[in-house]
């Protein structure tokens, strides 16, 4: 018999006989192709995924072996068990909410993750899905067992938030544990409602560093750490939490306290952790002493920044730097305004002489001998826009410290020695007065103050000898080199040269008759020993004071300089300064710095 081609049409017969051949087997089909019920039940408990099926009401119908060990019992004392229950959904009002609005068809799904306690006692994480079921009327909620990947997220979260060095919490988790504290403490009326820190740096780390290595300063850091930890833990004896201690890169730790009582728990934490780091360290052989400089913030947590807080920390700890070193200060408000006073000005010197804000007042130099106006000292005033008007003690060392005192100094010399000239046009009948301007001893060292002088005369059309430079005793008394030779060329252009507050420096006397110096200015604090008491009608003055004037004086005569008493303000130290010798007398007495329209004045009155 030969072989043919298959028949090509199949019986009912032979489509039953195929279904059962082995190797072809399939499910059971319902007459639209899809599998029994009971094939789904099967699948449903032998799935590996934990199942339930859950009516509206929230009651289980049906839960699958799977589900049952997860929660360590039996699939049949699941049923008719509230899901909620099972698997802790209402613990929360958002994810309850969620789930009865899924129940009621309102919602399409909810998942999300919780921790349920096992009967044998230990927890597990677990992720929830629960979404409807087709009709409507019953849910599946399916439950994965997700505590190996948690544990993984939060040994890798530990790394990743502590430092490696010393195991203490890092950088990254102190700023989240102090915006919490700041929210918790604006927003919960259970604590204080303040929160508190202490900012450390150690005193010379980087010697440590530079001279043993990285390894024992890691050491050390390790040590340190160790140390405040202990310290943290005594501060939080009998209290709802320790200090959380961190450290913050570098050298840097800091102390959160949370809940924090007032100042006086800072200060109290402050001076036990400086304490404790007093004794000396012993490194593998290495015996080190360290010590540390701490800023202390404490305050109301509402309207507080967790940049604020840093900000008030970071300059607290300057400010116990700058003290001394090895203490803790305090954050003042009065003392960081003025800081920030400070810095807004600082900030913004170099364009206030380019928008015209500095203003030049004159307070004259009085001839002792005949009352004449022979000269007037040039003043500069800031006329700030926010702080109002400025007197040179609030920006020359700032202008001295940034450079600007150069293009400022520039700017004062061109102004004085204009009105000076001003003065000499408006008033061709009276004698002329010379103008004395402050220099700065970086205005020698950081331009060609020769040249600047030199162009401002012949810019103005201003005599030298109308010129006078006032420079400090500190700075002229040490001149050499560079400074010295722009002295000596001022003086050969016929430019006077004062030294300014002469007597409270330490002045070599045999150097000042090899400078080119004309005129000796006394400081103030020597005149104000000449007291006098207008009720008794009599001068009281003190012995050395006048003894100490009287022998600079003759110094200075016999030298050939001119002498000026600064700050006379009563005509019994003028008159004692006369009988002294005194050439020229500044002060009170014969006017404050005013406006050039009242100098005019006293010049139209000689």
């Amino acid at each position: 018999m030969s072989e043919g081609p298959l028949p090509t049409t199949v019986t009912a017969a032979t489509a039953a006989t195929a279904v059962t051949t082995p190797g072809l087997a399939r499910a059971p089909l319902t007459e639209r192709g899809r599998p029994e019920p009971a094939v789904h039940r099967a699948a449903f408990g032998a799935a590996p995924l934990a199942l339930a099926v859950v009516d509206g009401e929230g009651l289980v119908m049906d839960a699958n072996d799977a589900l049952a060990e997860l929660l360590g019992t039996s699939p049949d004392e699941l049923f008719g068990r509230l899901a909620a229950d099972l698997v802790d959904l209402a613990s929360d009002a958002r994810t309850w909410h969620a789930y009865r609005e899924v129940l009621r068809g309102r919602q399409a799904k909810l998942r999300c993750t919780r921790r349920l306690k096992h009967p044998d006692g230990h927890s597990l994480w677990v992720q929830v899905t629960v979404s409807p079921m087709p009709g409507g009327r019953t849910v599946l909620l399916a439950a994965t067992d997700i505590s190996a990947r948690r544990e993984l997220q939060a040994r890798l979260r530990h790394l990743q938030m502590h430092d490696p060095v010393t195991r203490l919490p890092n950088r990254s988790l102190f700023f989240e544990r102090l915006a919490g504290a700041i929210e918790a403490g604006a927003y919960d009326d259970a604590g204080t409602g303040r929160v508190g820190l202490c900012y450390l740096d150690l005193d010379g780390f980087k010697a440590v560093n530079d001279t043993l290595g990285h390894r024992v300063g890691d050491r050390l850091l390790a040590a340190v750490a160790e140390r405040l930890t202990r310290c943290a833990d005594d501060a939080g004896y009998g209290r709802t939490a320790a200090p959380l201690v961190a450290r913050l890169g570098g050298d840097e730790f800091a102390l959160l306290v949370e809940d924090s009582t007032g100042t006086d728990q800072l200060a109290d934490l402050a001076d036990a952790a400086l304490k404790a780091l007093q004794a000396p360290f012993d490194l593998s052989g290495q015996r080190l002493s360290v010590s540390a400089s701490i800023g202390v913030v404490e305050r109301r947590a509402t309207g507080t920044t967790a940049t604020g807080l840093m900000q008030a920390a970071d300059t607290t700890l300057y400010w116990a730097k700058a003290d001394g070193k090895a203490r803790w200060t305090l954050f003042d408000p009065e003392r960081n305004a003025h800081r920030m006073t400070r810095q807004a000005l600082a900030s913004s010197l170099r364009p206030a002489v380019d928008r015209g804000e500095f203003v030049l007042d004159y307070q004259p130099l009085v001839g002792l001998d005949d009352g004449r106006l022979h000269g007037v000292e040039a003043l500069v005033r800031w006329q700030h826009p926010q702080f109002g008007l400025l007197t040179p003690n609030r920006f020359i060392g700032l202008a001295e410290e940034d450079g600007s005192i150069v293009q400022l100094g520039r700017w004062v010399l061109r102004t004085a020695c204009r009105q000076a000239r001003q003065w000499q046009l408006d008033h061709p009948d009276r004698p002329p007065v010379f103008v004395s301007v402050n220099v700065a001893v970086r205005q020698v060292w950081d331009s060609d103050l020769v040249a600047d002088v030199a162009e401002i005369l012949a810019e103005t059309g201003l005599p030298p000898h109308l010129v006078q430079l006032e420079l400090t005793e500190s700075a002229v008394m040490g001149s050499a080199g560079r400074p010295l030779q722009a002295l000596q060329s001022l003086s050969d252009m016929g430019v006077g040269i004062a030294i300014d507050d002469f007597g409270t420096g330490y002045s070599n006397l045999a150097y000042l008759s090899r400078l080119p110096v004309s005129v000796l200015k006394l400081d103030g604090s020597f005149v104000r020993g000449f007291q006098y008491d207008a009720e008794a009608g009599e001068a009281h003055i003190n012995p050395a004071d006048e003894i100490i004037v009287e022998a600079l004086v003759m110094l200075a005569h016999r030298l050939g300089l001119t002498v000026t008493a600064e700050c006379v303000e009563t005509a019994a130290q003028a008159s004692r300064l006369r009988r002294i010798g005194c050439d020229t007398g500044q002060g009170w007495l014969y006017s404050r710095p005013v406006a050039p329209d009242r100098i005019s004045a006293l010049l139209a009155a000689m």
